[in-house]
């Protein structure tokens, strides 16, 4: 079995394809916490929706892949019956992976900047950055997101240089700011980040995990930055409306 835990873990979602069970002995069975309300605990669980959806002749993309510690989270691109665009994060100890989250979105077409949900920078550079580009999406996510200051936009983000890759938003931030301040005609902000519950970091790219609503539905918001220099170049992301509790296949939740 490979050491390196990113090749674990891009060994594991490639075996979607076949439904080989091989590669999920990388997940620790007695200790695995699962968060994707959809899927059973444990790696049986697994076992059994990796031999489901290679029944649809299944395509895994690897697009990114990134390692903080403990952690390794991939950006990620399935076809399946649809075409999803997702992230995964898997949680180590003692060499196997022994938690996941995930967030899955429909791939849609380029946005009117011409970028897909998933092209752009793929390199991991900066490293010895890791902790000062972690907190600066610490406090965009604080002043900006959460407490709702899309005026400051302009203080994280490189506008000659930003790229952004969500397909309902353009270069220019001005659908995100209305986004993120409009309010439609039943009051409500279409986005609206409250908590904020992880952030992992590799060099010039940074993965925060939040909730929030989306158009007032109980959303997930993942989003991938690459940063500059201090400043957010670059924007990923997956928003997943989070299933009422009767429908969850385990108790975990999904952060």
């Amino acid at each position: 079995m490979p050491s390196n835990k990113k090749e674990q873990i891009s060994n594991l979602l490639k075996s979607i394809e076949t439904g080989d069970p091989a590669f999920i002995s990388v997940v620790n069975e007695e200790k695995y916490i699962q968060h994707n309300p959809q899927t059973h605990e444990g790696s049986e669980g697994l076992a059994e929706l990796f031999k489901r959806l290679s029944k649809t002749s299944p395509s895994v993309n690897i697009v990114r892949v990134f390692e903080d510690n403990d952690f390794v989270f991939a950006h990620t691109e399935y076809d399946f019956a649809t075409r999803n665009i997702g992230f995964e994060i898997f949680r180590f100890e003692d060499g196997q992976a022994v938690e996941h989250w995930d967030n899955i979105q429909k791939r849609k077409a380029p946005n009117v900047s011409g970028n897909t949900m998933v092209d752009g920078e793929t390199q991991v550079i900066d490293h010895d950055m890791t902790e000062r580009n972690r907190r600066v999406i610490q406090s965009f996510i604080e002043d900006v997101l959460i407490v709702g200051c899309p005026g400051k936009l302009g203080d994280y983000i490189n506008r000659e240089e930003y790229r952004e890759h969500n397909p309902h938003f353009a270069n220019d931030l001005v659908d995100l700011s209305a986004a993120l301040s409009n309010s439609t005609a039943d009051g409500s902000i279409p986005i609206r980040y409250e908590k904020s519950h992880r952030l992992l970091a590799e060099g010039n790219f940074v993965l925060s995990v939040c909730e929030g609503y989306a158009h007032q539905v109980p959303s997930s918001f993942f989003d991938l930055y690459r940063l500059k220099d201090g400043k957010i170049v670059e924007h990923w992301d997956t928003t997943e409306a989070i299933p009422a509790r009767d429908k969850w296949k385990n108790s975990n939740g999904k952060f």
